[in-house]
């Protein structure tokens, strides 16, 4: 048992048999009455997102979450296959746990995958990917990076918004939190 001092981000906290991840939290000192945490969490299987308060010095329960190192390989059709850095062993992840990040995910990427008590909890990518821009209208004479934007699909099958200017083959970089274009890559 923990109390509401360790709350910090990504603590994941077991709150009636359910997994939550904390997202955001504060502590208040109001003026008057105690102080208070409160915070915003993630549910790890669902991905709902709610409110919490907790009283100052309230106990809660802390699960045990391994973040580890791995390696993308490849999509068996059903479950997502990663191989462990530094075991080598492979582990399947099911579509549900990958969820959006697939928009992302290139064979051979290093990602990190939470783990608790062996069973996969959810995936974490970097901050920004590179990925190829496979598909995209050719852009019109007059195009400027200040214009407007248009639709292009990428190597993994995602689509995304990206500046006019923008041609097919081209590398981009890519926020892996918001699918938002960054800029392009030059290799």
């Amino acid at each position: 048992m923990a109390s509401t001092s360790d709350i910090k981000n990504g603590v994941v906290i077991k709150i009636d048999g359910q997994l939550w991840t904390v997202i955001d939290f504060q502590h208040v000192k109001p003026g008057k009455g105690g102080a208070f945490v409160r915070t915003k969490m993630k549910n790890v299987m669902s991905g709902k997102v709610v409110d919490k308060t907790y009283n100052a010095g309230t106990k809660i329960e802390t699960a045990n979450v391994d973040r580890r190192d791995f390696q993308y390989l490849y999509n068996d059709g059903i479950d997502y296959v990663f191989m462990d850095k530094v075991t080598y062993e492979q582990l399947p992840v099911s579509a549900v746990v990958v969820s959006d990040t697939k928009n992302f995910l290139l064979e051979n990427q290093d990602v990190q995958i939470a783990l608790n008590d062996g069973a996969p909890l959810y995936v974490e990518l970097p901050a920004s990917v590179t990925l190829e821009v496979t598909y995209t209208e050719p852009g019109l004479q007059g195009d400027r990076s200040t214009g407007g934007n248009k639709p292009a699909t990428v190597e993994t099958g995602f689509e995304i918004q990206v500046p006019l200017f923008i041609e097919q083959n081209t590398r981009i970089k890519v926020d892996t939190r918001t699918g938002e274009y960054l800029g392009r890559v030059n290799d």
